[in-house]
């Protein structure tokens, strides 16, 4: 149990406000000399594993310039290898995944084409 003292205190604590507590967390800063900024946490230990580089991306259609619609639905088209009607469901329909797994060159290299076109695209 904390002594009477000490209960006083925190009784004292209780009763202030905000922007008391706020001068009296300054004041005690500046008294001390110490920090009421939160501790980091401690550095993990050499039992963790390094996180590996993804390599393997998904090609996700996030939506369009309603402007480049034409464009986007053309460079859907050369990328999936699909008809007008399918390209054009799956570019109105976005958020859509064009092309899953493909490496990290291929998909930027992709990105960067539907872009251009005027697509807006995540890679996941």
């Amino acid at each position: 149990m904390a002594s009477e003292k000490i209960n006083a205190l925190i009784e004292e604590v209780k009763a202030l406000t905000v922007l008391e507590l706020s001068e009296l967390v300054h004041a005690l800063e500046e008294e001390f000399g110490v920090s009421a900024a939160a501790m980091a946490a401690p550095a993990a230990g050499a039992a963790a594993a390094p996180v590996e580089e993804k390599t393997e991306f998904d090609v996700v259609l996030a939506g369009f310039d309603a402007a480049a619609k034409i464009k986007v639905i053309k460079a859907v088209r050369e990328i999936t290898g699909l008809g007008l009607a399918e390209a054009k469901g799956m570019v109105e329909g976005a958020p859509k995944t064009l092309k899953e797994a493909v490496s990290k060159d291929e998909a930027e290299e992709l990105k960067k084409k539907l872009e251009e076109a005027g697509a807006k695209v995540e890679l996941k």
